[in-house]
């Protein structure tokens, strides 16, 4: 998929306006799964566990650089500044909206730039690369099973040539797991994540054999089916207001969407996957 054409897709998603996810996402404006701990739990502890889990599988109390690819409204860029003080962090982003938030909040070593990681250029290596929710864009519905996996090979071995030579890679996607490429839903492809295709696990296995070593590997479905079910709770009370900032069929839209998608994590249809990788370095861990 070009840079052009992802940057689009992502733009159509995430530009809708960001007071539009302002109703619905919890107060660490996070819009990926959470992890939940019992049936107690609220969104934004989960939300702020989920975030502390990728932050702890870096090391970022040890940090002095991390990227984050995908970075969002900078949920992980702002924990790594105020909480880890870690001196520079960058995040990647495709939606204008996103970088001009992450920007106005002004932390401390944190950058937001609009850039395909295709097109990352570092200044510096990473002590620790988190990359939550990006993945799923990276293929198109129309790309073989061999284009899908040479894609995300080349990033593979864009992040650990990224990293220290003791860096990690925290990796949070999306996946198809008892459901093929053509029964995914024609809603989701046309009218939610155009030009986007899920990964399978073994094609990400596939991708980073000889680059990356999978040390740790999490499907955390019903997280995500909770995690939708949340949000489309939330929706709903502020339906009204909703509508009146983005209309009745954005609405509609995005309450269709959550109300599949929690499905489809609960039938086990699409999977949630959090990966923890270490790099290869000449064929040997370091």
């Amino acid at each position: 998929m070009s840079s052009d054409i992802a940057r689009a897709a992502v733009q159509y998603h995430y530009d809708v306006g960001n007071a539009f996810y302002d109703l619905w996402l919890d107060d660490t404006r996070t819009y990926s799964c959470a992890l939940r701990d019992g049936p107690d739990d609220t969104l934004e502890a989960a939300q702020e566990r989920k975030l502390a889990f990728h932050l702890d599988a870096i090391g970022a109390d040890r940090a002095a650089s991390v990227l984050d690819i995908g970075c969002g409204w900078g949920s992980v860029l702002e924990r790594l500044a105020l909480t880890h003080r870690v001196p520079r962090s960058v995040g990647l982003t495709l939606s204008e909206e996103q970088a001009s938030f992450v920007a106005a909040r002004g932390h401390p070593g944190v950058e937001a730039r609009v850039q395909d990681w295709r097109d990352h250029q570092p200044d510096g290596a990473y002590d620790g690369i988190v990359s939550i929710g990006a993945f799923e864009h990276f293929a198109r519905p129309d790309d073989t099973v061999a284009e899908k996996v040479a894609r995300y090979r080349e990033f593979f071995l864009r992040c650990r040539d990224w990293l220290t030579p003791d860096g990690t890679l925290s990796l949070q996607t999306i996946a198809y797991a008892n459901m093929s490429r053509d029964d995914a839903s024609g809603f989701m492809q046309r009218e939610v994540f155009p030009h986007a295709d899920l990964p399978t696990l073994s094609e990400i296995a596939a991708a980073a054999e000889g680059v990356f070593e999978i040390r740790s590997v999490h499907n955390g479905r019903l997280d995500y089916a909770w995690t939708c079910e949340q949000w489309a709770r939330r929706l709903r009370a502020r339906r009204a207001e909703a509508t009146a900032l983005v209309g009745p069929d954005t609405v509609a839209r995005y309450e269709r969407y959550l109300k599949l998608s929690a499905l489809g994590f609960r039938m086990g249809k699409i999977g949630l996957l959090r990966l923890v990788m270490a790099p290869y370095r000449d064929g040997f861990f370091r």
